[in-house]
């Protein structure tokens, strides 16, 4: 564990926090963790039971589990109505933590963002097992398809390392065919190299030259682009809602709750009534005009909320 075993804070704990942040005027908070649906499991009390077969409601608990060792979702429902706050982001996630009530309630609760970040980091089950991952690729893709089912309006990033020790070209090629079918939002791509103190630093060789590394962390980078360009061309002419973090020569910059980066031009010309700018913290809503694939542009469509 180079980063040290994780410990979750109690649900009081955080809810505390959370609410002395909005109190001084935070609109967005994001519950963090290194594998963030692990939280409470090492929380005093008995687990919830996740043995139930796939397609359980998990929407809800009984009275019974409400005594029960708390989860992300009880996290989730724990903050959700602190006033001034409105929205929720967590990451990171993992494939072997999810469970469908967590995802259940990402898509129920109104003030929790439609984000999964999960990484992916090879598409290859061996390496996947030497980078001592914990699960196997078609685990990964069964959770990539039902986040897909039970939250329509989800949107994915992923994480990937090219170029691990030993990848083979044939490896390699099993990321960019997995990357290619699940088409995520968006991809953020390394090229390998040893960190001290982690088992493949100690270990294993790193055999994968520099160059084949760069090549290939720009093979991945080309297919994103793509992908990425045909995933947002299809927000041109929706409304999206942004939260709004900075202002420059009258263009707002944001983030909408699929956290896609939103450049939103303000109106000119506006009459005397419409002459409040909206500020930092406020959310907009922005009719996207133009699409990249690493960003989306607008122009303001409705009165700010403030």
């Amino acid at each position: 564990y180079r980063r040290g075993r994780e410990r979750s804070r109690t649900i009081e704990d955080i809810a505390r926090e959370v609410g002395s942040h909005c109190a001084r005027g935070v609109r967005e908070v994001t519950l963090l963790g290194q594998t963030v649906e692990a939280y409470g499991k090492d929380l005093p009390g008995p687990s919830l039971d996740t043995s139930a077969p796939r397609g359980a409601d998990y929407s809800g608990r009984t009275a019974e589990e409400a005594a029960r060792k708390p989860d992300l979702a009880s996290l989730f429902e724990a903050v959700h109505d602190t006033p001034g706050l409105a929205r929720i982001r967590f990451l990171t996630s993992y494939p072997r933590d999810m469970t469908e009530r967590i995802v259940r309630s990402v898509g129920e609760l109104p003030k929790v963002c439609e984000h999964f970040n999960i990484p992916l980091q090879a598409g290859d089950n061996d390496v996947l097992a030497q980078m001592r991952r914990g699960y196997v690729i078609e685990e990964y893709v069964e959770w990539v398809h039902r986040i897909r089912e039970i939250v329509p309006d989800a949107t994915l990033s992923t994480d990937v390392i090219v170029g691990f020790c030993g990848e083979t070209e044939e490896q390699f090629g099993r990321t960019l065919a997995i990357l290619e079918d699940l088409r995520f939002d968006k991809v953020h791509v390394a090229a390998y190299s040893p960190r001290p103190g982690t088992i493949a630093w100690r270990h294993m060789e790193d055999t994968v030259p520099q160059a084949e590394k760069m090549r290939r962390l720009h093979a991945v980078e080309a297919l994103q682009e793509r992908v990425g360009s045909e995933i947002n061309a299809r927000l041109v002419g929706t409304v999206q809602e942004v939260l709004v973090e900075g202002e420059k020569d009258g263009v707002l910059t944001g983030r909408n709750r699929g956290n896609k980066l939103v450049h939103v031009r303000q109106e000119r010309g506006r009459s005397k009534e419409q002459e409040q700018a909206p500020a930092i913290g406020d959310l907009v809503d922005a009719r996207i005009t133009k699409a990249t694939a690493w960003s989306l542009q607008g122009e303001v469509a409705a009165s700010v909320a403030a």
